[in-house]
């Protein structure tokens, strides 16, 4: 399909879109801009340029506002935190699309800094606002595009750990990941730190706030790193968009045995190529990935098939956890209650969780058949629904229905 492959990195401060085919990238600032006398919106330099003329009301922090369900109001018109950033991504689109003259969106991955599911929710309606079809459409975390953007890199560069720092605004994030051979299939897997030692980049604007900023670096660098042997050492964010002259010390600390670079577009050019690798006729990776966007736990149930015991996986550890539902049905025998297996990836402590069926109508054995569903509120929570489904004329189904809550 000739439509456009990209990746988006979206934060409340800035938006970074990149396309690798042909490889480009725009940095926009994360607002939209409303015309008070029309119907046209403004991004990017638009935006700015309305909003000094007066005839543009300005919005920021979109991605907060639609986890706080916020609204704005322009010109006398209420409008949502949804339409606000349906019009963001809308106008971010025309950017790339324009450029490369696409007509359609063949496969789209947003990267976000946190997974948050009413966050996720909304940009998969903006899809739909967008006719884009949600399934060209996927949403990671910043780990698992940080993953992509590393695997894509000379063998050298992820030989042993790697570790990278995103000082972006007011917030600092250490990253690390590393590869694991050892296993039937390789795994990639990665951790993420928001330092508290984070600092409004304002500081770096004289010499005492960029001595303040590199000892903290420092320290940072120092406590994660240790003296661990890593390939390579990743800088992103704006902290870093106009060099590391700034931080001498902490440049110091770092680059001791360990190669070092840095990229403005880590997670946007990761995001991309998750998007590439989904309209491959082939999957070009072959490795399973565990971060916070994927499950580490596999959750599976005891049953008997034609009186044979054995075991039937309800979701797999690497799963993404956003995209993991199923639904089961099942005739209970022996007590009234649904047994969890859950079993971390990498031969972790196995347990098993019982969940009564509280509140169920008593029936003779084996005359109780329930449908057990299963979702994920994030990679440690799983929800699940448990629905009496009766047995046929002879026990009636019941409107009974639990809802239990578990953490992995």
């Amino acid at each position: 399909m000739d439509g456009l492959v990209a990746g988006i990195d979206l934060r409340n401060s800035r938006t970074h879109i990149y396309c690798m085919d042909p490889e480009k990238a725009w940095v926009i600032p994360t607002v939209i801009c409303k015309n008070k006398n029309s119907d046209d919106w403004y991004v990017a330099e638009e935006a700015y340029e309305h909003a000094l003329l007066g005839d543009g009301a300005m919005e920021d922090h979109l991605l907060t506002q639609v986890v706080k369900d916020g609204t704005a109001t322009i010109s006398g018109t209420r409008y949502t935190a949804q339409t606000l950033l349906e019009m963001f991504l809308k106008k971010c689109l025309e950017l790339p699309m324009k450029a490369l003259d696409k007509k359609e969106v063949a496969s789209l991955v947003i990267s976000l800094e946190t997974l948050d599911v009413r966050l996720m929710d909304s940009l998969m309606y903006c899809a739909d606002f967008l006719g884009i079809d949600r399934r060209r459409v996927r949403i990671v975390g910043h780990s698992e595009s940080f993953i992509y953007f590393v695997m894509v890199q000379q063998r050298q560069v992820w030989s042993n750990q790697v570790g990278m720092f995103d000082l972006e605004d007011e917030n600092l994030h250490y990253y690390e990941m590393r590869v694991q051979r050892n296993t039937a299939k390789m795994h990639a897997l990665a951790e993420s730190e928001k330092m508290e030692e984070g600092f409004h980049l304002d500081v770096l604007e004289n010499d005492a706030g960029r001595k303040v900023g590199d000892r903290i670096l420092t320290a940072c660098a120092d406590r994660c790193l240790g003296n661990r042997l890593f390939s390579a050492i990743i800088l992103t964010g704006r902290g870093f968009d106009s060099g590391t002259g700034w931080a001498p010390d902490f440049m110091k600390k770092i680059c001791e045995r360990r190669r070092v670079f840095t990229d403005p577009h880590v997670f946007a050019h990761g995001a991309a190529v998750l998007a590439a690798d989904a309209v491959r006729r082939e999957a070009f990776f072959n490795f399973d990935v565990i971060c916070d966007g994927h499950l580490s736990t596999e959750v599976s149930v005891n049953i008997l098939d034609r009186d044979k015991e054995s075991r039937l996986v309800l979701a797999k550890a690497g799963s993404r956890w956003y995209e993991t539902k199923r639904s089961s049905d099942f005739i209970v025998k022996g007590p009234l209650e649904v047994e969890f297996i859950l079993e971390p990836l990498g031969g972790g402590q196995k347990r098993t969780v019982k969940v009564p069926l509280t509140g169920f109508p008593k029936r003779p054995d084996r005359t109780t058949r329930i449908r057990v569903t299963i979702g994920f509120l994030s990679r440690a929570k799983m929800v699940a629904v448990i629905r009496d489904l009766g047995f046929g004329e002879l026990f009636p189904a019941t409107d009974t229905v639990l809802r239990q809550e578990i953490d992995l």
